[in-house]
């Protein structure tokens, strides 16, 4: 490559106390070398904006290695081959690949998957057919289990997770409850063909959820925390199943919630009721699930039997305002950067 590329960069600049703010991230340009043998050089043309993120800016042991201060934060991509020094990858190839925030990476080739645009829109490849659709699938039918006519419900049900645990709770034959956090966000869960949906936001959420879910709640697929999960705990029946795939509630919290010590009342409740918490990583499934996921998940994102909704912002300096509207739950569908 004759001239070298500028590449605009986003790095965590300090470890965020709560919410982070503008000066917990830097931008800067560097200069890309070109890819050594078994490298490519990749052009991100959509990032990936995820929840886990924020536990990663945190020194805090955790199931990865936190970011350390200096890094380029962590983040999934779309990206396209622009100069390639390995077998099997030629300039133009459109690849899942793991940038960061960043517009030009270096990868090792065997670390990608390639993707075909004829077979679906390469931005699907970081929501319902990436880690977010196989959280969703891995979580709900290696735990939870649906049972037809059971009754599963989904805490940030318009979320790229939430949204597909319903549907694909709806396609085993269960009732889907969705709660989700405004008007709006309440009409998207009844297009998606939610049996009810509910907004925690509105009063009395325990008595409109034993309104949704007269006969108790069998699966609860716990990606919040906090408040919700406070409500549903009493309504979950003999042997219901929590798979626990994150805890968006707590990703900003600085000390423990006020108040008595309610562990002794969870631990009883799982006693009593026979109840499985279950937490997991999607990762742990990869092997035994992921080739099965990806072709049933295409299969009914094809027919039409799972929607999905891309909240897109163009920009990648934008990515920090937009990461943090996420973790407020500003969004609609799974979040992404149009890089380039």
């Amino acid at each position: 490559m004759s001239t070298p590329l500028r590449n605009r960069r986003i790095r965590l600049a300090a470890r965020p106390h709560g919410e982070p703010v503008p000066d917990d991230f830097l931008h800067d340009v560097v200069e890309m070398p070109s890819p050594e043998p078994g490298q490519v050089l990749l052009r991100t043309r959509y990032l990936s904006l995820d929840p886990y993120v924020r536990g990663r800016m945190s020194d805090a042991k955790s199931y990865a290695a936190p970011m350390e201060v200096g890094d380029v934060i962590v983040g999934g991509t779309v990206s396209e081959v622009v100069e390639s020094a390995a077998d099997g990858c030629s300039p133009g190839d459109l690849v899942l690949s793991y940038g960061g925030w960043q517009e030009y990476s270096l990868e090792p080739a065997d670390r990608l998957r390639r993707l075909d645009p004829s077979v679906a829109p390469v931005a699907t490849a970081l929501g319902v057919l990436g880690m977010p659709g196989f959280t969703a699938y891995a979580g709900l039918l290696a735990i939870g289990k649906p049972q037809p006519g059971e009754t599963v419900a989904v805490a940030a049900a318009t979320g790229p997770v939430g949204s597909a645990v319903g549907q694909i709770a709806k396609l085993h034959g269960a009732r889907a409850v969705g709660i989700a956090g405004g008007e709006d966000k309440v009409a998207h869960l009844r297009e998606l063909g939610f049996d009810a949906a509910l907004d925690h936001r509105a009063p009395d959420l325990p008595g409109r959820l034993a309104d949704a879910a007269p006969d108790g709640i069998d699966v609860y697929f716990e990606n919040v925390g906090g408040a919700v999960w406070d409500t549903v705990l009493p309504q979950l029946n003999e042997f219901a199943r929590v798979p626990v795939c994150g805890l968006a509630a707590n990703y900003n919290a600085t000390s423990l919630p006020e108040g008595p010590d309610r562990s002794g009342l969870l631990m009883g409740a799982m006693l009593s009721r026979s109840l499985t918490l279950r937490g997991f990583i999607q990762r742990e499934f990869v092997e035994a699930m992921f080739e099965d996921f990806l072709r049933d998940m295409t299969d009914w994102v094809a027919d039409g039997k799972v929607q999905h909704t891309e909240d897109i912002t163009e920009g990648l300096e934008r990515a920090p305002e937009v990461f943090v509207g996420m973790l407020n739950g500003r969004n609609l569908g799974k979040t992404l950067i149009q890089v380039s």
